[in-house]
């Protein structure tokens, strides 16, 4: 760097802290006797990010022991407030819903997705409301659900084929590849149709979306550095929303072209372009192109991610827990029979199976923090929390608090047969899909998803760890991401169980 280069950089970063400074003690006589949430010293610019390691989850659990359940954090320039605790967490989503119904907006997702012009990331407001209300009753709804059953059963039996010639000849599967790929290309053919060509590229782009939205950005936390572009996040993000937006232009190309061809089911783009720019049980959406770019992108991210990781999860406990998985599989024999295949509507019957996902859920929730935003001033418990806070809450530290969970760490599904909680986010010491107005619509879809196959690799299939590995060795240690996975990809070697017709 340049001598005057470098002076200028120091005098704008003592101007800064001057600024920051005063800024800082305006604020504290202008609200007066307004209670902050306790939390750790910042240090100016870069707040309290010095504090975050590899898995912010548990540094942020670490935090909340010494500071409490309500945090105050800084996030670079942002404030923000760490919830870590059950009871917080309703205060929050239960008596303030409103209030924080809203998410941040990230470089990366506004611009893959059109100017958060999708249901994830798009800030709280009528047009929020109006693509929430088309997404749970023309995609996600129950009946809408039902249609892709045979396309789920046809893709799940075409991976228990591949896994039964892997198993007669003792070989060692990916498991994480099989889950990931399986996922993936029910996902596709529900909401795209794509052939494999398609898929296999749409995929790669896809896949580097989400880790570059999953990827730490300086620009959320420091905006005034976003125009520096200094992790070249910006450039790459752009790239790759380029290349899927041509992919994406093309796929529902072909989808117009075929809008008058024959079809047993539609897929989730025909369903959308039917409602372009039509009244439907006087329900004008007015979505065009890139709205249906948008929530496609958001929907193929959130069915293939967070299902994948869920079930990967539930088959590395089942494997390290042999009497959890013997349980399990004499219930699915009882209810589906020994040489059957599990269909779908079998899936209300199995009690256990619920409370195994339940229970891989609370210790391993697919997305560890859930993000909010609050859109006005307001009190929570006491304390004063301004307008376009950011709000954490740590899904991994409510799922694991001893106050709430008995033995919170032992992986123990029987926990929750005495336990009257559900998914939908009404029980705040179990919220896997969120709460209020901004929980998860594809509850439905999800559960399906992972119950279906979770429940015939465990009935089809005997598992054991490769290499005379002990199940209690089994590395169940996570990464960090947009959702929760694996670090190390689950490798298994199967056994037939049975013999369908």
């Amino acid at each position: 760097m340049s001598p005057p280069t470098l002076a200028i950089a120091v005098v704008t970063f003592i101007s800064f802290l001057f600024i920051l400074t005063l800024r800082r003690k305006q604020s504290r006589d202008g609200r007066n006797q307004r209670q902050q949430p306790p939390g750790p010293p910042a240090l100016p610019i870069i707040g309290n990010l010095r504090l975050l390691g590899q898995l912010p989850h548990r540094d942020l659990q670490s935090l909340a022991t010494r500071y409490g359940p309500i945090m105050s954090f800084r996030l670079g320039q942002v404030p923000a407030v760490i919830i870590s605790s059950s009871e917080a967490a309703e205060s929050l989503l239960k008596t303030n819903d409103v209030v924080f119904a809203s998410r941040p907006r990230l470089q990366a997702s506004d611009i893959v997705t059109y100017g958060s012009k999708g249901i994830v990331f798009c800030e709280y407001g009528p047009y929020w409301r109006n693509m929430r209300k088309l997404c749970t009753l023309h995609l996600l709804s129950a009946s809408k659900v039902e249609t892709f059953a045979p396309l789920r059963r046809d893709e799940v039996k075409a991976v228990v084929k591949s896994v039964e010639e892997a198993a007669a000849a003792r070989e060692v599967v990916d498991v994480s590849q099989v889950v990931s790929e399986l996922v993936e290309n029910i996902g596709y053919k529900m909401i795209l149709s794509c052939n494999k060509d398609e898929q296999l590229h749409l995929k790669g782009h896809i896949n580097e979306g989400m880790r570059t939205t999953g990827a730490f950005n300086l620009a959320d936390y420091v905006p005034w550095l976003g125009r520096f572009d200094l992790q070249g996040l910006k450039r790459a993000i752009t790239k790759t929303s380029k290349a899927l937006d041509v992919i994406l232009e093309k796929i529902i190309t072909e989808h117009e072209d075929a809008i008058n061809s024959p079809s047993d089911r539609q897929d989730f783009i025909d369903i959308m372009l039917s409602l372009m720019h039509h009244n439907v049980d006087g329900q004008y959406y007015g979505i065009e192109r890139t709205n249906i770019k948008a929530i496609v992108l958001d929907l193929i991210a959130g069915s293939s991610e967070t299902s994948t990781a869920i079930i990967l999860w539930a088959l590395s406990a089942l494997i390290k827990h042999p009497r959890v998985m013997k349980i399990l599989q004499e219930e699915i024999e009882t209810v589906v029979g020994r040489n059957m295949m599990v269909e779908e509507t079998d899936l209300t019957k199995l009690h256990y199976l619920d409370m195994v996902i339940k229970e891989t859920m609370r210790l391993y929730p697919a997305g560890s923090l859930l993000h909010r935003e609050s859109t006005e001033d307001t009190v929570v418990d006491g304390y004063y929390m301004k307008k376009n806070t950011r709000i954490l809450i740590n899904l991994w530290a409510i799922g694991r608090d001893p106050k709430v969970w008995f033995n919170a760490e032992d992986f123990c599904p029987e926990r929750f047969a005495d336990k009257n909680v559900d998914y939908r986010g009404l029980d705040f010491e179990f919220i896997p899909f969120g709460s209020g107005r901004r929980g998860c619509p594809g509850i439905h879809l999800g559960l399906i998803t992972v119950k279906f196959i979770v429940a015939q690799l465990v009935h089809c299939f005997s598992w054991e760890l490769p290499w005379g590995q002990d199940p209690n060795d089994l590395d169940m240690s996570e990464k960090f991401g947009l959702s929760l996975p694996r670090a190390k990809n689950l490798c298994a070697v199967p056994t037939s169980r049975i013999k369908a017709n």
